[in-house]
């Protein structure tokens, strides 16, 4: 697709920003950067990467990831709030970022809600329980059996606190009714990787990531916490098989720009978003790694305030309940 094609035109950007010191601006007309407030590797990564990779064949200009880890995701997520509203700095947010870090951050330095123009929900990512590949449990009662057992025994793993992996297997250990150590890595990619390892015991994350690996044996997945078996994973029982069918969770990812971006340029963003998701290249990947499509709603900017409020609204008290401090 030419670069044009896409682009907002010289009339609805004037209007946006006041004056015609914009009239020779069509948008997008430079790389734009998405922050992922993550290291390199994890489930917000691997989307993120795959969905704006055709963004950019349709917007005819790249976008460049640039990993910003730190704080559960939080510090990534601040500077992409405070980023000039120009449509040439986006981020991609989620469950951690923009709905748990309300309940764990007293000063979280953004409002996940006001702070943002939301563009739209890139996939929604079923919550797999996993364990290293020599962990003597061979299923999930067996596997919280031991857990309940021995509570200081067995090491969890998480890509920060705060983030989607912390919050998961909060939420799993509280419903076992057992709290294990905790070890807490610089986002869910380098916490799977010491998985691989054998590093930890266990971990609960999005499975996106760890698809390949389940499937080639370095890591055993006991359970994916959805209704239904995933199509990238149809060996993997779920909670509801595996005899936890009050764990349900899922992750998702999404993508934010600063507060203040015209909306022109939102729109633009927008339709490039869903032209992606509707790719069957795209879709083909995402479903290959257990992603699932997010719900037409969703993918719209006011669909996807209306379900970052939703995700607050749940994720808040479970967060304050578990009455973690925040990291310094």
């Amino acid at each position: 697709m030419k670069k044009g094609t896409a682009r907002v035109a010289f009339a609805a950007l004037a209007i946006a920003f006041g004056g015609p010191a914009f009239a020779q601006q069509a948008y997008p007309n430079q790389s734009i950067t998405v922050i992922v407030p993550y290291a390199p590797g994890g489930n917000t990564d691997v989307v993120g990467r795959l969905v704006t990779e055709q963004m950019s064949n349709i917007l005819g200009e790249k976008m460049v990831i640039e990993n910003v880890a730190g704080a559960g995701g939080t510090t990534g997520s601040m500077r992409g709030s405070r980023a000039r509203p120009d449509g040439y700095t986006l981020l991609v947010g989620q469950m951690g970022t923009h709905a748990a870090s309300v309940g764990l951050y007293p000063n979280l330095g953004y409002d996940p809600v006001n702070d943002f123009e939301h563009i739209g929900q890139l996939s929604d990512t079923p919550i797999g329980i996993l364990v290293r590949k020599n962990f003597p449990a061979k299923d999930l009662q067996s596997f919280v059996a031991m857990v309940k057992a021995a509570p200081d025994k067995f090491n969890n793993g998480h890509g920060g606190v705060g983030s989607t992996s912390h919050v998961s297997c909060l939420f799993f250990t509280s419903l076992i009714g057992a709290r294990s150590p905790m070890v807490a890595y610089r986002g869910s990619g380098p916490a799977f990787n010491d998985l691989l390892s054998a590093q930890y015991d266990f971990l609960c994350d999005q499975i996106p990531h760890t698809v390949e690996h389940v499937k080639a044996g370095g890591v055993r997945m006991l359970a994916v916490a959805i209704p239904d078996r995933s199509d990238a994973l149809p060996d993997v029982p779920t909670t509801i098989e595996a005899g936890l069918p009050q764990f349900q969770a899922s992750g998702w990812n999404a993508l934010f720009a600063p507060k203040g971006t015209p909306r022109p340029i939102v729109d633009t963003l927008n339709a490039a978003l869903r032209k992606a998701l509707e790719h069957p290249g795209t879709k083909g990947k995402l479903e290959m790694i257990g992603a699932i499509p997010p719900r037409a709603e969703n993918r719209t900017p006011e669909g996807l305030r209306n379900f970052v409020r939703s995700e607050i609204d749940k994720w808040v008290p479970i967060m304050k309940a578990a009455n973690i401090d925040p990291p310094k």
